[in-house]
């Protein structure tokens, strides 16, 4: 008897060191059909049984039930598979696996909102975004607002640039909703910030100025320079006469190319032919720009004019007579590459 009692023994350890074997290269070897850019999304409510399921209709091979279940345990992500995408990488093993779901290291993608954008580039991007949901393609703009929570609020100029991180799942409205609290967050800190002889009565008008100042220039440094001819000009009266509000006002009828009609044909964003700031904003302005607007750089220019080198620079001037002369020569080099291109295709 004790014997047959020892023979078992041996054989229920050698039984168990096998399987023990077989535990451990199932849960440390790579699962087998991972295709490329494969992934696994859990939804609410899904269990392990579930995961497997999704796993098998994707070709991907799982193994023994019962070895997820007590990896599961082992892991500590029984019960606790979290909402989510997951990346399949070749190298996934049932281990890294479970352990992802357990920890929720869902694939995290990105959105760029670009500085200068108008709220027609921003809702044409969020469309072309996959996999995203998208909720908000037949609001009008004002429809939009009112989903957001700030109904009768113009959309211009509220969503602030930056790169925002999103997940499956998440919707366009979602990712709106935190660019537009971004951005009271940044504006709030900008006005907080503003230099105290401001001609602006309150944030809505440093967030449009702001948006001016995001359009007329590219070059960091610049922006407060900027902000400073504006601001001059509206502490004197003087009208803005900036291009970017006209071409806003046109919208659709921009073909690219401003003529004289368009500067003199009146129109709420037509600050050549109104004086003071445009009724909203006309594009969406990043951190510097409000910080250029709440704190404008000191100086008595009146004027700037691009330098045409290609540089994105532009000349200041303090009078008229300054800048028709800046303009002149601004015109010459224009003049001057355009005959050194034709030039050039003619040779070719």
């Amino acid at each position: 008897m004790k014997r047959v009692l020892l023979i078992l023994l041996a054989l229920c350890v050698l039984v168990g060191g096998w399987y023990w074997q077989r535990y451990q290269q199932f849960a440390d070897t790579p699962l087998t059909g991972i295709s490329a850019d494969a992934s696994l999304v859990v939804a609410r409510g899904d269990n392990l049984g579930k995961v497997l399921q999704t796993l098998k209709a994707q070709n991907i091979q799982t193994g023994d039930r019962l070895l997820w279940q007590l990896l599961a345990k082992q892991t500590g992500a029984a019960g606790k598979l979290q909402v989510g995408e997951y990346a399949l990488a070749v190298d996934t093993s049932p281990r890294t696996l479970l352990i992802a779901m357990r920890d929720g290291k869902v694939v995290r993608r990105k959105f760029t909102i670009v500085e200068g954008w108008n709220i027609r580039d921003l809702r044409a991007a969020l469309r072309k975004v996959p996999l995203l949901k998208h909720t908000t393609e037949q609001l009008s703009d004002a429809e939009l607002m009112a989903a957001l929570g700030h109904a009768g609020q113009h959309p211009e100029g509220r969503f602030l640039p930056e790169t925002y991180a999103w997940v499956r799942g998440d919707s366009d409205l979602d990712l709106l909703k935190r660019a537009y609290a971004a951005m009271e967050k940044a504006l709030a800190a900008a006005w907080a910030k503003r230099a105290e002889d401001l001609p602006l009565q309150n944030e809505d008008a440093l967030l449009t100025l702001a948006s001016i100042v995001e359009k007329e220039t590219g070059v960091a440094d610049e922006r407060p320079q900027i902000a400073g001819v504006f601001e001059r000009r509206l502490n004197i009266g003087m009208r803005l006469q900036t291009d970017p509000t006209v071409v806003y006002g046109l919208g659709s009828r921009y073909t690219g190319n401003i003529r004289k009609v368009d500067l003199t044909t009146d129109t709420p964003y037509n600050t050549y032919t109104r004086a003071g700031l445009p009724p909203t904003p006309i594009a969406m302005p990043g951190n510097a720009a409000l910080l250029a607007a709440a704190q404008p750089a000191k100086g008595d220019a009146l004027y700037f004019v691009a330098v045409g080198d290609g540089s994105g620079r532009h000349v200041f001037s303090k009078s008229l007579d300054e800048h028709n002369g800046a303009v002149r020569a601004y015109l010459q080099r224009y003049r001057a590459q355009r005959s050194a291109q034709r030039e050039g295709v003619a040779n070719q």
